[in-house]
Formats: structure tokens, C-alpha cells, sequence
């Protein structure tokens, strides 16, 4: 388990001020951060893989879409506009 004194030097270093509540919490919170971690570090890892360059050959055409369509269809649904404008509230 992370020692409280450790927990208060991770909160000096990220410039927090932390309760002794806080620091209670944070202690159980990082062990188990740290805790699980560390079983991931004891999980089998899968074999290497290695592709080469030549053997990709995921290519496609470029095209050209116009997304003109897409907005002229946008303002047209939009319950109130004006010119090319979908009109809304003013936010202050």
C-alpha cells in the first residue's frame, strides 16, 4: 500500500491541498491504481506479430464529396432561417 507521506508528495508535486480525508482516500484509491497495474504486468502477453509494409494492401480510391448537399439539406430542415442562415437565440 502507498504511504501517506507519498500521497502527500504526489499532491505537493500536482500543487493540491488535500484534507486528511482526502489523503486517507486518495492512499486506498492509488494502491488500487497501482495494485491493478500490477496484475497487468502478470498478464500473459500475446505473440509479436510482425507485417510487413508490402503486405498491406488496404488502398482505395479518393473521391470527391461535396458536402454542399449536406448543408443546403441542414437548412432547409431548420425550423427558422434566413438566406443560407439557420437563425437561433442569442446566448449572452
Amino acid at each position: 500500500m502507498i504511504s501517506k507521506e507519498e500521497v502527500k508528495h504526489i499532491a505537493k508535486l500536482a500543487r493540491l491541498e488535500l484534507t486528511a480525508e482526502e489523503v486517507e482516500k486518495m492512499q486506498a484509491d492509488l494502491s488500487a491504481i497501482l495494485d491493478y497495474f500490477n496484475l497487468l504486468k502478470k498478464a500473459p502477453k500475446p505473440k509479436e506479430t510482425t507485417i510487413k509494409a508490402g503486405d498491406l494492401s488496404a488502398t482505395r480510391k479518393d473521391e470527391v464529396v461535396s458536402s454542399h448537399n449536406i448543408a443546403d439539406k441542414l437548412i432547409v430542415a431548420a425550423p427558422d432561417k434566413k438566406d443560407d442562415y439557420i437563425k437561433v437565440k442569442a446566448i449572452f
